[in-house]
């Protein structure tokens, strides 16, 4: 740190995303990036002819995005708000519905950024331990009158709630902001964008980097009550109006307009990842029962640094996060079927004894 910082960022501690290593290949099971190439619709749609127009600025109103992204959730162009990815829309929206007499309700075992946020922003935290096989209790968030986010499903866990869930913590917390981040549901979740048009303190956040093939373009949606879009487009424009460049906003509307590409891709993913369950737990793995696009396991034949350290030395990268209660614990993203054998073959040479 320089001399220079503000004292009130020194004790913030950055995110650490997982390893994008550029020096050598690997097996990557690490980020929950697709394993699958972008659809073709969205190769087409980055064309030369759209290369040329990067001169020029990108539409700040997002407009075709918005209407082809309204169409796909059954809302109104007023209901969306496209971000530089979805960790873009989350930030907004702490920055729109916290504040210091405002605190911001999580669980313990969650998405790291959160509590990275609400540092950086100077939001206090109530932070909700999840029970002891890691699931989420919804009496524990309901009447609590603070803004609420739940990743559902949750990472790194993988594990999801029912939509009834959510609807009662809602319905529990009329006059406070409930933020659904539903990065993973696709892969078996059950998404709460049909309750938009009931609850006016709901916000669902999405993103088009797992089931959508798109992490490098950086995309996200929120979607809620016009009103709370509002209160996002405020802090939008208050800080970059130019936030999704040209050629994102051509791949995000073809992807989505591409809903054979989606199911056929997030299908094999699903599947691939019932098999590695199984395989796992034929391994003696304790795996938990993921709706996302990757599992959550752990094995008392190895300490899940270790295990971790060797399989990067095998050429396979995958998750390790060195906290309480989940230290002995991979987070391991579902790959093509051939990469998940690969991941087979070296657990086992890993565990020989």
């Amino acid at each position: 740190m320089s001399r220079f910082l503000s004292p009130a960022l020194s004790a913030v501690t950055p995110y650490t995303p997982g390893e994008q290593p550029q020096d050598q290949q690997y097996i990557k099971l690490n980020t929950n990036e697709s394993p699958y190439l972008p659809s073709p619709r969205v190769v087409a749609a980055v064309s030369e002819a759209e290369v040329e127009k990067l001169r020029l600025y990108s539409d700040p109103a997002c407009a075709q995005l918005l209407r082809t992204a309204a169409a796909h959730f059954g809302l109104q162009p007023s209901q969306v708000m496209p971000g530089n990815g979805s960790d873009e829309n989350l930030f907004f929206a702490l920055r729109a519905f916290c504040d210091e007499s405002h605190p911001l309700a999580f669980a313990d075992i969650t998405y790291g950024c959160y509590d990275v946020w609400c540092g950086l922003l100077h939001i206090p935290t109530h932070i909700i331990p999840l029970k002891e096989d890691f699931t989420l209790d919804p009496a524990d968030y309901h009447s609590l009158h603070e803004t609420i986010v739940i990743a559902n499903p949750n990472a790194p866990t993988g594990l999801c709630l029912p939509r009834e869930a959510i609807e009662g913590i809602l319905r529990s917390n009329p006059d406070s902001v409930v933020i659904v981040d539903e990065a993973y549901v696709d892969f078996g979740g059950e998404s709460c964008v049909p309750l938009i048009d009931q609850y006016d303190n709901l916000l669902v956040v999405q993103t088009f980097s797992k089931s959508r093939q798109l992490a490098g373009a950086r995309l996200g949606l929120a979607m809620g009550n016009a009103a709370l879009i509002a209160d996002l487009n405020r802090v939008k424009f208050s800080l970059n109006p130019y936030n999704i460049n040209r050629l994102t906003l051509k791949a995000g509307q073809a992807a989505l307009e591409d809903t054979a590409y989606f199911d056929k891709t997030r299908a094999a993913i699903m599947d691939t990842r019932a098999w590695t369950m199984q395989q796992l737990t034929d391994r003696g793995f304790t795996v938990l029962d993921s709706c996302a696009n990757f599992v959550f396991a752990s094995t008392d034949r190895i300490n899940g640094g270790v295990l971790y350290k060797k399989l990067k030395e095998n050429g396979i990268l995958v998750r390790h996060f060195d906290a309480p209660r989940i230290e002995n614990w991979l987070r391991l993203t579902i790959g093509t079927p051939e990469q998940m054998q690969a991941l087979m073959d070296a657990v086992d040479k890993i565990l020989e004894v």
